[in-house]
């Protein structure tokens, strides 16, 4: 079952980077490589806030030793693709969230070891386990399907609609495929590690990025549609190469059910930011229409405004 879910996984992912690809457009893309503002302020959020974020929330809740070392692995890894998805249904800038996530994940190769060491001390067992050959796939998988998605909105523009729906279609349908099929592998172990400390850091720990990330956003004055999208990379992690670390770092005697802390994790993640999404389309929905002016000449040459709800 476990292998179903990682190959599932794996093909669904695919698919639905191909759909967000098909949401950027080049120019925008060298836009944001050549002034880039947006991404610097992303990879300071992701790099800067998670990591303290962790290490202030283990330290409040005064978590045992192997409790604080999960959390700060947690807080140590770029961001998923989980934010791109999430950044679409904000209407956020997709240009910006997929070359942010890449960024991000480039820089992890040289800050995750960094940060693991300046966290935890030194630690020995967390020397060597920074998984390099994950972060290069978790590179692959988000540029490769994303070009594929590039060149059909390039190439073939008309064909890019039906494969934003389709493919999103196809990622929610799987998310509750996969979802039951991981409640199934899991069964009741989950509930070992639920300790009230446990669930309060994860629940915290997403919240806090998506909000310091939306503020240093709105400091450094960008637009609200990048400052959605910075504030989504922020609090969303890598959980994958979260769970990949746990297993590289410590053998089941050690680690023992804070294995499960990811799935903990990715369940507040998604489910605060669905709230934020909810009250983002809910404001939408209801907000005021502003009323645009044109101006026209009327018959004798004079300029007129009419207004067009």
């Amino acid at each position: 079952m476990d292998k179903a879910i990682n190959g599932f996984t794996i093909i669904i992912l695919f698919i639905t980077m191909v759909s967000l690809g098909c949401t950027m457009e080049v120019a925008k893309i060298k836009d944001h490589i050549f002034k880039p503002k947006g991404i610097a302020i992303a990879v300071v959020a992701q790099f800067g806030i998670m990591p303290l974020t962790a290490f202030c929330l283990a330290t409040v809740f005064k978590l045992e030793q192997i409790e604080v070392l999960t959390v700060l692995i947690c807080g140590c890894c770029p961001g998923g693709n989980l934010s791109n998805i999430f950044s679409l249904a904000l209407k956020g800038d997709m240009n910006l969230s997929i070359v942010m996530t890449t960024f991000s994940t480039i820089a992890a190769l040289g800050m995750m070891p960094l940060l693991l060491l300046i966290y935890s001390q030194g630690l020995d067992s967390l020397q060597n386990a920074v998984p390099y050959t994950g972060i290069t796939i978790a590179l692959i998988m988000t540029l490769m399907p994303c070009g594929v998605g590039i060149a059909i909105n390039h190439y073939k523009p008309n064909y890019s609609a039906m494969v934003i729906k389709v493919g999103l279609s196809i990622c929610l349908i799987s998310s509750v495929a996969i979802g039951i099929m991981s409640g199934i592998t899991i069964g009741g172990s989950v509930w070992v590690v639920l300790s009230p400390q446990i669930m309060s850091v994860a629940a915290l720990m997403p919240l806090t990025g998506y909000t310091l990330g939306y503020v240093m956003s709105t400091i450094f004055k960008q637009n609200h549609q990048c400052r959605r999208t910075i504030s989504m990379e922020t609090g969303c992690q890598n959980i994958q190469l979260c769970a990949t670390i746990l297993k590289v770092a410590f053998s089941p005697q050690v680690i023992g059910p804070l294995y499960l802390f990811p799935l903990i994790y990715i369940v507040f993640q998604g489910g605060e930011a669905l709230i934020f999404i909810l009250l983002f389309r809910c404001y939408e929905a209801f907000k005021p229409k502003i009323e645009e002016k044109t101006v026209y000449p009327d018959v004798h040459g004079n300029m007129e405004e009419m207004k067009i709800p």
